[in-house]
């Protein structure tokens, strides 16, 4: 077996045996600058403060001087081997005035469903995650940071936040009665809180062709806690007749592909094969791709699940997505039965809008040239009028040409040419569509050809 072929069998293996594994980012730590009000951690001599009403852990990794310190009702401090606490004058640090003191921030502002907060193992130059596989699915394992204190706030989702296990302070929880028994206990109390449920079960994806996340339910809120920053709106699409993919909160510019996949398709393989085979190519150089299984449209009743390739351009007008989109589509027609696809179909979007300040420019460039040609227009009649410029006309020689002919005012080349076709016969979709669509069949490529 070639080396090709070992890398594609391990992938499939690995596929078949290890669920994904997402790991949660933030966390509650003393030490780190982020969660204190003026992005700073308490300097010698300050004073410290945590909100009176909220539970946090919060674990110490150095040993800090402090002149004042507030603590929670209900709380801990963890300190890591050679951390304390020492007293301090006021202001004996020259960095710190007698000012306001330090504040840690509201441990509760970390939610289960911002995407923002996870990170996965399978990233990957060039690869990307739709906004709602960010958040964990249903067959992933969930990994919180053994050396880091961490909040989480479940939110109140369409139902229950289900994962195949998750991992906290040292333990593997795999079966809901351990991880009830845990979520009650102080320890768990500390760092899970809301009015969401969260459970386990061990639901391996053994199929070969991927298993669909199934996040559809709580995508209301994983868009929701995405754009609480950007007020809750998706910012504009740079481009028109923008996509909107399964599982991504707002639209982008890109190309869109869609395979109809039979039982041979693998997913990781075939995830593989674009990354290898066509993201490595100059002319793709700042596209990133996401491949996953997706449910169908609830119109196509042949199979349950398609696959979902999204492709977005880092640097507008370039076209790299839609000329990828093209060669993916090429590939299944000449590959797709080896490769398990039975059908593919793609769209793009449109043309790349301007920004405000191009378009001012050209709106500015566009009124100077305006200007001009009113200026060239009316400036010889008012200085002929004013006397101040005169005109010297004279009679053309006898024989000499007169101008120049124009075939559109000679009634015999007019009668000659063939009558416009009017513009209604111009199909409208082909005038005003700004997105395209394309669909390959390899199973009847080989048919079309020998007609």
């Amino acid at each position: 077996m070639g080396a090709l072929g070992g890398v594609l069998l391990c992938l499939q293996l690995c596929a078949l045996t290890h669920a994904a594994s997402k790991l949660w980012v933030p966390n509650t730590d003393f030490d780190v600058a982020a969660n204190w009000s003026q992005n700073r951690t308490p300097c010698a001599g300050g004073a410290v403060e945590f909100p009176a009403d909220k539970m946090v852990s919060v674990l110490v990794r150095e040993g800090h001087a402090v002149s004042d310190m507030l603590l929670p009702l209900d709380g801990e401090l963890v300190l890591a081997s050679g951390a304390g606490f020492g007293v301090s004058d006021v202001g004996s640090h020259p960095d710190c005035g007698a000012g306001d003191p330090a504040v840690f921030r509201d441990s509760d502002r970390f939610s289960w469903h911002d995407p923002h907060l996870w990170r996965s193992e399978n990233e990957a130059p060039g690869l990307f995650f739709v906004d709602a596989e960010r958040v964990p699915c249903r067959h992933d394992d969930v990994v919180f940071p053994p050396s880091a204190s961490f909040r989480v706030g479940l939110g109140p989702g369409a139902g229950p936040v289900r994962v195949r296990s998750i991992s906290a302070l040292g333990r593997t929880f795999t079966r809901d009665e351990d991880l009830a028994a845990f979520l009650a206990s102080r320890a768990g109390r500390l760092r899970f809180h809301g009015p969401g449920a969260l459970s386990v079960g061990p639901e391996d994806c053994a199929d070969p062709s991927g298993c669909v996340c199934g996040n559809a339910e709580a995508q209301p809120w994983i868009c929701a806690d995405l754009l609480q920053s950007l007020g809750g709106h998706c910012p504009q699409a740079a481009c028109h007749g923008a996509l909107r993919p399964q599982g991504q909160c707002c639209d982008l510019c890109g190309a869109l592909v869609l395979l109809t996949h039979g039982p041979a398709f693998d997913l990781e393989r075939y995830r593989a094969r674009i990354l290898d085979t066509f993201l490595g190519l100059p002319q793709y150089q700042g596209l990133q791709v996401a491949v996953s299984k997706v449910p169908r449209s609830p119109l196509l009743r042949e199979a349950d699940t398609e696959i979902q390739v999204v492709l977005v351009e880092t640097v507008p007008e370039t076209g790299g997505a839609g000329q990828l989109a093209r060669a993916l589509l090429a590939d299944v027609a000449k590959h797709g039965e080896a490769l398990g696809v039975l059908e593919a179909t793609m769209r793009e979007s449109g043309a790349h809008v301007w920004d405000s300040s191009a378009a001012g420019l050209a709106g500015g460039v566009a009124a100077a040239l305006l200007l001009a040609l009113l200026v060239l227009l009316l400036a010889p009649p008012l200085l002929r009028r004013a006397g101040r410029l005169r005109w010297r006309e004279e009679a053309a020689p006898a024989g000499a040409p007169l101008g120049f002919h124009n075939p559109v005012f000679d009634m015999k080349a007019s009668e000659e040419l063939p009558l416009p076709q009017p513009l209604s016969l111009v199909p409208k979709a082909a005038a005003d569509s700004t997105s395209h669509s394309y669909f390959v069949n390899p199973l009847f490529v080989g048919a079309e050809a020998e007609a």
